[in-house]
């Protein structure tokens, strides 16, 4: 039998959802003629029971649906009581609806630095932050690892702050044993199709253990509909569609397996970039202590200035990658009015300018991960080479 290899022009995608479908398509379309055939597209038998698995899997007493993570953080902060006059404290290194979702509900977003290696907030500098406006704490579990919630929730338990879990890149991650999801008092996820668990489309869930807090959430998701259009609030319209929910069952219970490829891509990574001899120009992503990263994304640190050169070399090979984030929200045109400057959170404007995600779906092949890296160590080699011309120059 021949063996047929893969060209080594072959562009190496950043993300590739095309062998995930392939690999289940048959039992995500059956479910998705189911709900055509039944014709009940809006939350339903479908949204329910994705509710209660998504409950199970979290560990949490309830989980509401809704049309995006985005609006989970917004109809959280809502049910929270969370409005005009208050603050809540986050991050400012994180896609934009972390902030956006405070500003929608008439808060004000309070931004403070993150750790450098965790890319997470810094505990010290939320105490710091906090005023007597402040209501909330909005921690974000970035790229799949979760937050120093112990010390978080010290804070959150001295000052009476609700804490906010911006969990849309974390579903399945674990902080001393329990998963995102009930580390506050209400968790928010997202189904956008490229996380960890996605959907055809957008979708988002919340979870909680309060009972009171869960009925509040689901009455604001309805436009603060409590039944015979009473309206007893003004809530929104993001309801969770059923066809969502009912490719999100099938994936589901695929989803720990994807985290175990993901788990085996970072650590093949780290063997690969150890062995080469780069780590004088790259840093790895580091794992704190007493959790489970689900590795939603695999970000390196690309010292010296290097992190755009590398970019650009590696799209001329038709490696695919990413930054995230290139610009943090405090430094962002839409939030000028809140006073911040250049300068003020180095850890996250660092982060900015060295961060570089790398292919790390669950189906990456290796030899794409070979490729990946053997192009990185050469690259790397070229940059460190002209660095000793220049000094010695």
């Amino acid at each position: 039998m021949v063996t047929l290899s893969l060209p080594n022009d072959r562009p190496v995608p950043f993300i590739d959802l095309v062998p995930q479908f392939d690999a289940m398509s048959a039992e995500i379309m059956s479910a998705v003629e189911k709900v055509f055939t039944e014709q009940k597209f809006i939350l339903g038998e479908e949204v329910a029971s994705l509710e209660l698995e998504i409950a199970n899997y979290c560990d949490a007493r309830h989980a509401i649906g809704c049309n995006s993570g985005t609006d989970a953080l917004i109809i959280a902060l809502q049910a929270l009581g969370i409005g005009e006059g208050d603050e809540v404290i986050t991050t400012p290194f994180s896609f934009f609806a972390t902030a956006s979702s405070i500003c929608r509900v008439g808060a004000t977003p309070v931004f403070v630095d993150i750790e450098p290696e965790s890319f997470n907030l810094d505990p010290h500098a939320v105490e710091e932050a906090i005023t007597p406006r402040t209501k909330a704490i909005m921690p974000v579990h970035l790229f799949g690892q979760c937050c120093d919630m112990d010390s978080l929730w010290r804070i959150a338990l001295k000052h009476d702050l609700e804490i906010v879990e911006d969990a849309c890149q974390a579903i399945g991650a674990e902080y001393q044993g329990r998963k995102t999801g009930v580390l506050g008092s209400v968790g928010c996820f997202s189904f956008f199709p490229t996380k960890n668990l996605g959907g055809a489309g957008d979708g988002g869930m919340m979870t909680t253990d309060d009972p009171e807090l869960a009925q509040r959430l689901k009455c604001l998701r309805v436009h603060g509909d409590v039944g015979q259009y009473e309206h007893v609030e003004v809530g929104m319209n993001s309801r969770l569609d059923a066809l969502q929910a009912a490719v999100l069952r099938v994936k589901l219970r695929q989803l720990d397996a994807w985290t175990i490829a993901r788990q085996k891509n970072a650590a093949v990574y780290g063997e690969m970039f150890r062995h080469e001899g780069i780590l004088d120009t790259i840093m790895l992503p580091k794992i704190g202590p007493n959790r489970r990263h689900v590795f939603n994304q695999y970000c390196i640190r690309v010292r010296h200035g290097h992190r755009d050169h590398l970019q650009q070399q590696l799209k001329a090979r038709k490696i695919g990658c990413a930054v995230y984030y290139p610009k943090p929200l405090h430094v962002q045109t839409c939030f000028k009015h809140l006073g911040y400057r250049p300068g003020q959170f180095p850890q996250s404007e660092a982060a900015s300018r060295e961060i570089l995600a790398l292919p790390s779906y669950p189906e990456l092949p290796e030899s794409d991960q070979s490729r990946i890296v053997s192009s990185v160590t050469e690259i790397c080699h070229e940059l460190r080479a002209s660095r000793q011309q220049r000094r010695a120059a």
